[in-house]
């Protein structure tokens, strides 16, 4: 098994990067290996709505790390995204890479656990935390819960695995995903398969 972090701060080892070490400390003490993918440091395109990535499955521009990161996470099973916050919302390249990500292209990932971790020096969490999970929920993915919303405090590492609540947080979102991909395992071995999504009524509200 093995789960995907994705790193949207621009720092490689600052404070997202500590939360996000943490769960995955504890992802795999439960025998889960992690991969992890750092965003927030490259330049990364908003998103065109070309559609040209309905027939090929990849976004037409290669010059960032989106295609890898379509790659990792079908590869992947299960996800746990991290970003700092700017203005009480999400880091806007990893925003761009989200988008770019899943639009017309999340079917691959449907029923794969996904959580996000968010860390900011005082405010703005639960509302960052709210965007990210956004791209979870409409793409069918099981939305793994901690003991508390997943935030981290601090304005540097130091300070931040200082936050021994936040740091808590983080390893038991580690524990319960772990868990959850393994009981998503043991059902599969027993024949229980994921429900057949039906197909897609899109409804316009301009008659």
């Amino acid at each position: 098994m093995n789960v995907l972090l994705v790193n949207g701060s621009p720092h490689p080892k600052g404070c997202t990067w500590t939360a996000l070490n943490e769960a995955a400390r504890q992802l795999e003490k439960n025998g889960v290996e992690t991969t992890l993918l750092q965003v927030g440091s490259k330049a990364v395109r908003g998103c065109i709505a070309c559609g040209k990535c309905r027939e090929t499955g990849y976004c037409i521009f290669k010059d960032d790390p989106v295609n890898e990161g379509i790659d990792l996470l079908r590869a992947a099973d299960g996800i746990i995204v991290g970003s700092p916050v700017y203005y009480a919302g999400p880091n806007a390249t990893l925003c761009a890479f989200l988008d770019r990500v899943f639009f017309l292209k999340a079917a691959p990932y449907a029923f794969k656990p996904a959580a996000c971790v968010v860390s900011c020096r005082r405010g703005g969490a639960s509302a960052s935390f709210d965007r990210l999970n956004k791209y979870f929920t409409i793409a069918r993915m099981p939305v793994v819960a901690s003991q508390y919303w997943n935030s981290i405090h601090g304005n540097a590492p130091e300070e931040a695995a200082q936050d021994a609540e936040g740091l808590q947080t983080m390893r038991t979102l580690g524990d319960n995903m772990a868990w959850l991909l393994k009981c998503i395992a043991a059902g599969k071995a027993a024949g229980i398969m994921p429900p057949t999504p039906e197909p897609w009524q899109a409804t316009n509200f301009i008659r």
